[in-house]
């Protein structure tokens, strides 16, 4: 009884701490595009040019978060998550004294280094550190913590800037990853590398070996995919709901928070389905089918206005609920040893989706055509149920070679 309740705390740490990690990266996703209102007139520029530096962004972190899983592989988890936290409270720093547009884009580039990290670290500490019972759970708190991220930035940032201008919102953004890195050097030692894994790495087929794995590459196209969709509703479902439904900004608006709220109550949910549950990859292609499905309807408009805020939610749970599940699947089709390479690769297509996704569907709106941005949601989540069974069909070959070679 006593093995088990030290278990379940020390899972429960390691699952807290990089969570705060993970929604500390999410929060700095927003840390320019909340702040436009201010930067726009101050620096004089357009959103063409503001919009370019969160494609410088999510670039540098896409690049770097391919390379950060060799990193991780080689040195550890735990301190290249240490060095992305300390990353980006440099980049809030350089972007609160920024002078120049130059100033700005340094400080984005900064930024998208210190997020790069992330992903392959963060799996990586879950994957060796967390039991394998508790590991579907693990997943689910790390998507929420992502949603609450995202959701705290602009709250926090606007407040402050409304207030006390736009540099001293940075400064105070600054001390976000000063305090959880304090936090994360405190108890690092739960969050000390598996020695075992770690001499692991590159056993099967040598440091490129995992590329070879069509896996690998389905798995880059289903974040690809999908977040291409989340883009186009970060950026434009607001905006789109009000065309096609005539409905209030402010209903528009509680109508993408409905679909964040339901999101991450499908991650909860999907926690415990995830760890009920060893096909995952069906799990993912049944929440996106239906979410796909919700999506063309959302498009048509041709309801009743008070549908736009049922469905958003019901499409924000459908997602979410397949967040455990995808986050396992590509568990399962990472080698051994290879986990922070394999993830750094994979998630790598988040960013490039949320840098390809605004700038798509922003000239969808700008032809009119608010509905087709519903539609390309669907379109893009039904493609990324064709990766997802992929996925699984070659993971399960592949371990089923194994298992006869062993045999």
């Amino acid at each position: 009884m006593d093995t088990e309740n030290n278990s379940f705390k020390r899972d429960a740490r390691v699952i807290c701490l990089v969570g705060l990690a993970h929604g500390t990266s999410h929060f700095y996703h927003l840390i320019l595009a909340a702040l436009i209102p201010w930067l726009k007139p101050a620096f004089g520029l357009s959103y063409t040019e503001l919009g370019l530096l969160m494609t410088v962004f999510f670039v540098v972190s896409g690049v770097g978060q391919a390379l950060a899983g060799f990193v991780v592989d080689r040195f550890g988890a735990r301190a290249v998550l240490f060095s992305g936290i300390a990353m980006l409270g440099v980049s809030a720093l350089v972007l609160s004294g920024a002078a120049s547009y130059a100033g700005l884009a340094l400080g984005a580039l900064l930024a998208g280094c210190g997020n790069a990290v992330f992903h392959p670290a963060d799996y990586t500490l879950l994957n060796q550190r967390v039991s394998r019972e508790r590991l579907a759970h693990g997943f689910s708190v790390h998507g929420i913590s992502g949603n609450i991220g995202w959701a705290a930035a602009p709250i926090f940032l606007t407040t402050i800037a409304a207030a006390q201008g736009w540099r001293a919102a940075l400064l105070w953004a600054a001390a976000l990853p000063v305090a959880v890195l304090a936090l994360l050097v405190l108890n690092r030692g739960v969050l000390y590398p598996d020695a075992r894994l770690h001499q692991a790495a590159g056993a099967q087929g040598g440091t490129l070996g995992f590329l070879k794995l069509r896996a690998v590459w389905l798995c880059f196209g289903f974040f690809l995919l999908t977040a291409v969709a989340l883009g186009a509703i970060q950026s434009f479902a607001t905006i789109s709901l009000e065309a096609l439904y005539g409905i209030s900004h402010a209903l528009a608006t509680s109508s993408y928070t409905a679909y964040m709220l339901a999101s991450a109550l499908g991650m909860v949910a999907g926690g415990f389905l995830g760890a009920r549950s060893k096909q995952h990859d069906r799990t993912v292609a049944l929440a996106f089918a239906l979410a796909a499905l919700l999506a063309l309807v959302l498009a048509a408009g041709a309801g009743p206005s008070w549908m736009a805020l049922p469905l958003m939610g019901l499409i924000g749970l459908c997602s979410g609920v397949a967040g455990p599940s995808r986050d396992l699947m590509i568990r399962a089709a990472a080698p051994q040893g290879a986990t922070g390479r394999v993830y750094g690769v994979v998630y790598s297509g988040l960013d490039s989706g949320l840098a390809i996704g605004p700038l798509l569907f922003g000239l969808v709106m700008d032809a009119g055509r608010p509905g087709w941005v519903f539609a390309g949601v669907a379109l893009f989540q039904a493609l990324a149920i064709a990766t997802a069974v992929g996925v699984g069909g070659s993971t399960r070959a592949r371990q089923d070679g194994i298992k006869g070679q062993a045999a």
